[in-house]
């Protein structure tokens, strides 16, 4: 079904026209065990204004589903069209009751059905945003119109039913149970979520919460491991924001379900859904475990910023996503064991934020969306880590304890309401005294990056379009003693023209945004002296100023892989470990001239064996080894029984030509994880055959048979260089893939539009031949496309330099 896509001006009519009062929703599994179908019946009471032409008033309630009947007021509505059924005959007090199916449960939106390989058991899950409630049962599916929820399921005996509200009654039905949950709070239509299958639990009190932990029957020794770890964040982080924001978490349950071929996480109240790929099948590393802090995190803040207080429309999205990429790391250094949070934000996500605000699909945090389908577009670099590291400079321009005290008063204002930028900026420049109006606008309402250097005393700032934006800014001088550099003053200024004087003392070394705490580009570049610094957050600020060299590119390859290497000789911080050595490997592989690539593996390959030689960090470094490595016996024999570490060092050896059909059957019959065969697969599309890419593309594209948990392992193995004459015929096939890559849902559409998109072997033609292509495709592919392009244009000129 082709369905439209509601507009910011339809979405205004309705909310002015009606008050939706209540959903009550039931949601029959049954068919699931053996069949596709879900069935649903959506019984909704609203309200109309005071007016006298109702009887002339038409709206529409959406529902993308097949409706098989409905009723308003007792009366028959006829057909739904392009995901909407028009209701006329309006008077102020309403009921409205749809009967729908959906059996596109596979690859469909809004819902999913997943077959565990291990063992052939079916689970189900809803992911709504933005707006893909609509698909599953009819709902006025848009942020403003918040109702209380009840949901009663029907699902097979021996299933597991949670939704938002926890704490079900269950009764027998024949062969079935009957879920009947509580009323929700007033939520939003894409806050809400059914999970369902025989799942494994883990409970656990805390304080006034009653924490639980779901997962698959598969996975249960893998989440009974890591409960303590999960528990304990879990319960730092409630009373992190109870305090930070002056409102505890008002539901006694708070779970967490983790889910077979899930995208990421959802922040659905109460009941937050992940993927269960978060659940390593061996070992997490450091970094691993300090991501699932951070996701948990971001996804709890939003039980606050998008739950409780959700944006009107979807031009304040900033409001929701921003705020929870912010606080989790807020939280992380502040509540947990992650106190390097800030540091990996900078060395990972801060990265990718610089180069989406230079490139062509740059936009304001804060901008006119006009329907929905353009709001999926900006789940992005910029609305993520771009927004949450200004609203970091936010807090430091206004103080933290203002910034606190603005949050208190923002939740107290608004619960379970809707608000507006305007209405946070308000709070915020009520308890710091602050005019924030230049703030806001250039902060919120200008795109583009800052660019920020010392010359003598004087900080010399140029913004995206003249003076550089209201900000605070550190500047650390340092002293080279015996080749380290020692920081011997910090100075905090505030900049609010081109030219700021900074009063700093005589040092070897000046570092602009020192502690990082603004969103700025620096310049000079120091390649050379960045391992001498002396913390994790001022090595980051060096790097990270030399991979926007990078970008624009004046450096090379070379030199940035020196920086890396070195710098990560030095490191003291697991939580930038594996980030450096990704990047590295990056530089080695995509940007680096095939004239030089051997050797900047080589030098990666050097670094990782020394950190191999650290007990803690061994793991890790065997990981990156094994993407660069040209002595795969070594490798395999450092692994040992370590079947993680085994399947990398077989990708590795498929890549280079070796023959691994016997030890893949030998692997696989090894491990213990339900999604092996998709490790297999990852060593088979690094086989550098015609037959074994082709076989490949076609389970990834044609099929789709490869989990979203399992896509970036298996295209990474995919696209390796010094392959690029078997992936020649690739280029042109992912062109014609753009046109259906959004029916999927907004997450797949973005991982898959990525993903597959060539970076060996394509040309400026070639890029230019994609954005022609994407210009017809769904806006979160074009934009997909557009981004990644650019970034590959900047690898290919980095390439011809040499």
């Amino acid at each position: 079904m082709d369905v439209k896509s509601l507009t910011q001006t339809e979405a205004q009519a309705r909310a002015a026209l009606l008050t939706v009062e209540r959903y009550e929703i039931a949601v029959d599994l049954t068919d699931l065990p053996t069949g596709p179908r879900v069935r649903t019946v959506s019984t909704i009471t609203f309200a109309c204004g005071e007016r006298d032409d109702l009887g002339s008033v038409e709206t529409f309630v959406d529902c993308a589903a097949t409706v098989l009947r409905a009723t308003l007021n007792g009366a028959e509505l006829g057909p739904a069209s392009e995901g909407r059924l028009p209701l006329t005959g309006l008077a102020r007090s309403n009921t409205l009751v749809v009967e729908a199916e959906q059996a596109e449960t596979s690859d469909g939106p809004g819902l999913h059905r997943a077959v565990d390989p291990a063992d052939g058991e079916v689970y189900m899950w809803t992911s709504f945003e933005p707006d893909e409630a609509r698909h599953v049962w009819a709902c006025f599916d848009q942020p403003d119109l918040k109702a209380p929820h009840v949901f009663t399921v029907t699902a097979p005996a021996g299933w597991t039913v949670l939704s938002n509200s926890g704490d079900a009654s269950v009764s027998a039905s024949g062969s079935s149970q009957i879920w009947a949950f509580p009323a929700t709070p007033p939520l939003s239509t894409y806050n809400v979520v059914v999970n369902a299958g025989p799942l494994h639990e883990v409970r656990r009190p805390a304080g006034d919460h009653d924490l639980g932990l779901y997962a698959r029957r598969s996975l249960a020794a893998v989440v009974d491991r890591d409960a303590d770890n999960i528990f304990t964040v879990t319960e730092q982080g409630l009373a992190f924001y109870a305090e930070a924001f002056g409102m505890p978490f008002p539901q006694r349950r708070y779970d967490q379900v983790f889910m077979p071929e899930f995208g990421g996480a959802m922040e659905n109240y109460g009941c937050v859904t992940w993927s269960d790929q978060f659940l390593r099948r061996s070992a997490p590393t450091p970094a691993e475990d300090e991501l699932l802090a951070k996701v948990l995190l971001h996804e709890m803040a939003h039980m606050w910023f998008g739950n409780i207080v959700t944006m009107r429309w979807w031009d304040d999205l900033w409001l929701n996503e921003a705020f929870a990429e912010f606080a989790c790391n807020w939280a992380a250094e502040g509540a947990t064991i992650y106190t390097d949070a800030w540091a990996s934000h900078l060395a990972d996500d801060k990265l990718t934020a610089y180069i989406a605000d230079q490139g062509p699909t740059s936009h304001p945090i804060h901008q006119p969306i006009n329907d929905v389908a353009e709001a999926a577009s900006i789940f992005d670099n910029i609305t993520y880590p771009k927004g949450a590291s200004v609203l970091r400079q936010l807090m430091v321009y206004v103080g933290e304890d203002n910034f606190r005290a603005g949050m208190t008063d923002y939740f107290a204002r608004h619960a379970w309401g809707s608000t507006t930028l305007q209405d946070l900026i308000d709070a915020l420049a009520a308890t710091s005294g602050r005019d924030l109006d230049a703030w806001r606008s250039g902060w919120l309402s200008t795109a583009g990056v800052d660019r920020l250097t010392l010359e003598e005393s004087v900080l010399v700032g140029r913004g995206p379009d003249g003076p550089p934006r209201p900000q605070v800014v550190a500047v650390g001088a340092y002293e080279n003693k015996d080749g380290a550099l020692v920081r011997t003053e910090l100075r905090r200024v505030e900049v609010s023209s081109e030219r700021t004087p900074v009063d700093l003392p005589a040092a070897d070394f000046y570092l602009v945004n020192d502690d990082d705490l603004t969103f700025a580009t620096t310049r000079p570049a120091a390649p050379a002296l960045a391992a001498a610094l002396p913390t994790p957050i001022s090595r980051g600020v060096a790097v990270a100023t030399v991979w926007d060299a990078l970008l624009a590119g004046e450096l090379s390859a070379a030199e940035v892989a020196e920086c890396l290497t070195s710098v990560l000789r030095v490191e003291t911080s697991d939580a930038v470990i594996e980030p450096y050595l990704m990047l590295a490997c990056e530089v080695a592989e995509v940007w680096a001239p095939p004239a030089v690539r051997a050797e900047l593996m080589a030098s990666v390959a050097s670094v990782c064996d020394q950190l191999a030689a650290s007990r803690s960090r061994r793991r890790v470094a065997l990981r990156f080894l094994a993407r660069v490595t040209t002595d795969v016996a070594a490798l395999q024999d450092a692994a040992g029984d370590d079947v993680d570490l085994g399947w990398r060092a077989l990708i590795r050896k498929a890549e280079l030509g070796g023959e691994t059909a016997a030890e893949s059957r030998a692997l696989l019959a090894r491990d213990t994880d339900p999604d092996a065969k998709f490790r297999a697969l990852a060593v088979r599309a690094a086989t550098p055959t015609v037959e074994a890419k082709e076989e490949v593309w076609q389970a990834l594209t044609v099929d789709r048979s490869v989990p979203i948990g399992s896509f970036a392992a298996v295209t990474t193995a995919f696209h390796r260089p010094g392959q690029e004459e078997l992936l020649a015929p690739y280029g042109e096939r992912y062109l014609e893939l753009l046109p259906d890559l959004h029916r999927p849902g907004m997450i797949l559409a973005m991982f898959f539009a990525r993903r597959l998109f060539p970076v060996h072997g394509v040309d400026e033609a070639y890029l230019s031949r994609a954005a022609t292509a994407a210009e017809a495709s769904a806006p979160v592919v074009r934009k997909t496309v557009d981004e990644r392009a650019d970034e590959v244009r900047r690898m290919i000129r980095t390439r011809d330099q040499g």
